[in-house]
């Protein structure tokens, strides 16, 4: 099998094996090169100790040489090169307590998680497949080199990497490797938070979110997110939903582009109905208040998982006002839009066509027009160049203090009755007119 590999890492691997040196390039590059996908980084393993490498190469960065880790720098491109080592023993469930330097191959690959990214290729000796990662792309299959429980058990974020990779790759987990995963599952605490959020995202923005349902029933959900496996267990009996909040939350995930903030959004959207439900006298389930209470939630949860503010701020805006349906007027649409905020737009109508999608058919067509009208009028009112943030008044303070009005929050107050105003009245946002209601003000209070 031949991989054709970038100039700079056969340089690379020309230069240790002309000074009696083993090196290929190894992992997730050689799986993506045989997938026919470009990969995203080379590394590179070799026979060569750190110091060796340093010696050879003008221009390197001690990025992990503890672990055996040099970065060569070809230009403005780094290439990580690891010398061949074996793992000593994992005490916590995430490092090594130690790690010894091997100059066999073999030793070095059979430490690593899947099969699939134990794979070694160099155009001297061709690719080295110990453990039939080949086949296992063929079949589809994430499979832990070894024993499963043991490279759970080394490294516990692995089993979240396992669900990650069937979704990126279509996959399906092996079934002795998906039984480590149900009955180790509760170690995936040891790992911490951030570990965690990288392979949440990764997973939640690949072609297949809906492994999401496999995180839930292997119970690794349990301990990260344990309210999304109160959504799994939560039903929706009314005329409106088909599938039990979890299931609804799947498929509206599945409903948006795979976008990180669209993502997050669906996947938290409906995450405060299991606290708000409520069952009538005819069985019916009502959900009143979901969205603000589930906006909460996710403030509380994504900064739990140590996302960043921007994120935070903008997924918790999707989830507050998803489920806000104005009235099909330009009045109403603009009082949304204040209310709202523009950072929502036009996000919010993706997040809306999901959601309604992912409800039952009563109605669908309905919504999804309504839905569409709501667009269209938006369009409409930015076409128009209506005001909807304060900073788009024909006037601004400082031609209130011009008029007489005082320095202070009474400036603001009356900025505020002006845009109330001209949002209600967009031909109201002339300089004339509102200077006339700002004189009006003043007359009253003085």
């Amino acid at each position: 099998m031949k991989i054709v590999l970038p100039q700079d890492v056969i340089t690379i691997i020309d230069r240790l094996e002309s000074c009696g040196h083993e090196a290929y390039a190894v992992g997730g590059c050689v799986r993506d090169s045989i997938l026919g996908k470009e990969p995203a980084d080379w590394d590179i393993t070799t026979s060569a100790s750190p110091q060796e490498v340093k010696d050879l190469f003008s221009h390197t960065i001690d990025t992990g040489i503890a672990h055996g880790t040099v970065t060569i720098m070809c230009g403005k491109t780094g290439y990580e090169v690891t010398t061949y080592r074996i793992d000593g023993e994992y005490k916590d469930g995430r490092h090594p307590e130690s790690v010894a330097f091997t100059n066999l191959l073999s030793e070095d690959l059979k430490r690593r998680d899947f099969t699939i990214n134990a794979m070694a290729y160099n155009d001297s000796q061709g690719l080295v497949d110990l453990f039939d990662g080949v086949g296992d792309l063929k079949r589809g299959l994430i499979r832990c080199v070894g024993c499963a429980s043991e490279r759970f058990s080394e490294d516990a974020l692995r089993m979240l990497r396992a669900v990650r990779f069937a979704a990126q790759l279509g996959f399906t987990i092996e079934r002795q490797t998906y039984e480590a995963i149900c009955t180790l599952a509760s170690t995936i605490a040891k790992v911490s938070t951030e570990r965690i959020m990288v392979e949440l995202v990764k997973l939640l923005t690949s072609d297949h979110p809906e492994e999401m349902r496999a995180v839930y029933e292997s119970g690794l959900s349990r301990v990260f997110l344990p309210e999304f496996d109160a959504m799994m267990q939560t039903p929706q009996h009314t005329i409106h939903h088909q599938y039990s909040v979890g299931e609804h939350t799947i498929h509206a995930i599945m409903g948006v582009p795979p976008d990180r903030i669209l993502r997050l959004t669906m996947l938290f959207h409906d995450i405060g109905k299991p606290q708000c439900r409520t069952t009538d006298a005819d069985g019916i389930d009502h959900f009143h208040g979901h969205p603000e209470v589930g906006a909460e939630m996710t403030g509380q949860i994504l900064h739990r998982l140590k996302f960043d503010n921007d994120t935070i701020r903008a997924v918790k805006r999707l989830v507050r006002f998803h489920d806000l349906r104005p009235a099909l007027t330009k009045k109403s649409i603009r009082r949304s839009m204040v209310k709202m905020g523009l950072e929502c737009f036009p996000q919010i109508f993706t997040v809306k066509r999901a959601d309604a999608l992912a409800q039952s058919t009563y109605m669908r067509a309905e919504k999804l027009e309504a839905i569409d009208r709501f667009e269209e009028l938006y369009e409409e009112i930015l076409a128009d160049h209506a005001c909807i943030q304060k900073k788009d008044l024909a006037i601004n303070g400082k031609e209130l203090l011009a008029l007489g009005l005082p320095q202070g929050k009474q400036i603001g107050q009356v900025l505020d009755k002006l845009f109330a105003k001209v949002v209600e009245d967009p031909a109201c946002n002339t300089k004339e007119i509102l200077l006339a209601e700002a004189r009006k003000e003043l007359e009253q209070q003085g």
